[in-house]
Protein backbone atom coordinates (compact mmCIF):
# COMPACT_ATOMS: atom_id res chain seq x y z
CA UNK A 1 0.00 0.00 0.00
CA UNK A 2 1.28 3.38 -1.09
CA UNK A 3 1.77 6.31 1.58
CA UNK A 4 0.10 9.66 0.56
CA UNK A 5 2.01 12.34 0.55
CA UNK A 6 1.42 15.23 3.12
CA UNK A 7 0.45 19.02 1.44
CA UNK A 8 2.78 21.41 3.51
CA UNK A 9 -0.76 23.47 4.88
CA UNK A 10 1.33 26.68 4.92
CA UNK A 11 2.19 26.48 1.16
CA UNK A 12 -1.14 25.46 0.41
CA UNK A 13 -3.08 28.82 1.68
CA UNK A 14 0.08 30.58 -0.20
CA UNK A 15 0.04 29.35 -3.66
CA UNK A 16 -2.70 28.62 -6.44
CA UNK A 17 -1.29 26.77 -9.49
CA UNK A 18 -2.87 28.26 -12.78
CA UNK A 19 -1.70 26.90 -16.52
CA UNK A 20 1.46 28.75 -16.80
CA UNK A 21 2.53 27.72 -13.12
CA UNK A 22 1.88 28.92 -9.31
CA UNK A 23 0.74 32.08 -8.74
CA UNK A 24 1.71 33.98 -5.23
CA UNK A 25 1.14 37.45 -3.14
CA UNK A 26 3.93 40.07 -3.59
CA UNK A 27 5.70 40.37 -0.11
CA UNK A 28 6.67 43.69 1.87
CA UNK A 29 2.85 44.78 1.40
CA UNK A 30 0.85 43.25 4.86
CA UNK A 31 2.72 46.43 7.40
CA UNK A 32 4.87 49.08 7.95
CA UNK A 33 3.30 51.02 4.57
CA UNK A 34 3.55 54.34 6.01
CA UNK A 35 7.55 54.67 5.16
CA UNK A 36 6.98 53.35 1.59
CA UNK A 37 6.39 55.72 -1.01
CA UNK A 38 3.05 55.37 -2.77
CA UNK A 39 5.37 54.30 -6.27
CA UNK A 40 6.57 51.37 -4.10
CA UNK A 41 3.47 50.72 -2.72
CA UNK A 42 1.36 50.34 -6.14
CA UNK A 43 4.29 48.01 -7.87
CA UNK A 44 3.80 45.50 -4.72
CA UNK A 45 -0.36 45.24 -6.04
CA UNK A 46 -1.60 42.80 -7.83
CA UNK A 47 -0.14 38.71 -7.83
CA UNK A 48 2.88 37.54 -9.24
CA UNK A 49 4.61 34.19 -10.76
CA UNK A 50 6.40 31.83 -9.07
CA UNK A 51 9.71 31.92 -10.73
CA UNK A 52 10.96 28.76 -12.73
CA UNK A 53 13.60 27.66 -10.11
CA UNK A 54 11.18 27.61 -6.84
CA UNK A 55 8.18 25.90 -8.59
CA UNK A 56 9.75 22.11 -8.29
CA UNK A 57 10.01 23.35 -4.36
CA UNK A 58 6.47 24.20 -4.79
CA UNK A 59 5.21 21.04 -6.20
CA UNK A 60 6.96 19.37 -3.33
CA UNK A 61 5.23 21.04 -0.73
CA UNK A 62 1.69 20.36 -2.50
CA UNK A 63 1.88 17.81 -4.49
CA UNK A 64 -1.76 17.47 -4.72
CA UNK A 65 -2.76 21.22 -6.00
Amino acid sequence: MKVKMKTRSGAAKRFKKTANGFKRKQAFKSHILTKKSAKRIRQLRGLKMVDKSDEAAVRRMCPYI
